[in-house]
């Protein structure tokens, strides 16, 4: 039964192309740390693109290329949905957190704990509603939102990007949106297609 479980999960999860979205997470890591080496170069704004970049590529890993059959198949797929969900956020961390190592983040590991977390949770709602293929769009628009929202010095905790690491109203805020998109990633999964 153990045995069964495990080829279970491991099916699910090169279903979900995990393998390919850990290697493009540890690329996410070499980018950031490319970016706090140059701020000249880099700018301000890169390593919440690249946050964002790192949140896009774990919806995207949500989206079933299976449809309906899938949720035919038992009740441990709530679970799967939910665990993969979960370790991918959290491998996405700690890509950022080794890509930024010994290097000055803006913020530090708090902030970028919470943007994450929030942009995630973004984009797994968009993966419910515009499916997992198009699960990016929904991170990468919250960039531009946030890029506003830092240029102008937004005092919203609902713009948590532009609110120092310290504001407990900001990672709120961001862990709301988080809980919300595993909570509806997990129940009702990405959608699959238009048609769905």
């Amino acid at each position: 039964m153990r045995l069964a479980g495990l080829q279970l999960v491991r099916l699910y999860l090169f279903s979900r192309r995990a393998p390919a979205t850990l290697v493009a997470l540890v690329a996410c890591g070499v980018a950031l740390r490319a970016a706090l080496q140059w701020p000249s170069i880099s700018g301000g704004g890169l390593a919440l693109l690249i946050e964002a970049g790192a949140a896009a590529l774990v919806t995207v890993a949500c989206g079933s290329p299976f449809g309906e059959p899938e949720r035919a198949t038992g009740r441990w797929l709530p679970w799967l949905r939910f665990g993969a969900a979960l370790g991918l956020t959290a491998a996405a961390f700690g890509a950022l957190a080794a890509g930024s190592a010994a290097a000055h983040l803006p913020g530090g590991y708090l902030a970028v704990l919470r943007n994450l977390a929030g942009v995630t949770g973004i984009g797994l709602l968009c993966a419910v509603v515009l499916g997992g293929a198009l699960a990016w769009i929904g991170p990468m628009a919250y960039v531009v939102l946030a890029e506003v929202a830092l240029k102008d010095a937004w005092k919203t905790p609902w713009a948590w990007p532009a609110r120092p690491p310290e504001d407990h109203g900001a990672a709120l805020c961001a862990g709301l949106v988080f809980v919300a998109g595993m909570v509806v990633v997990t129940v009702r999964g990405a959608r699959d297609s238009i048609h769905e």
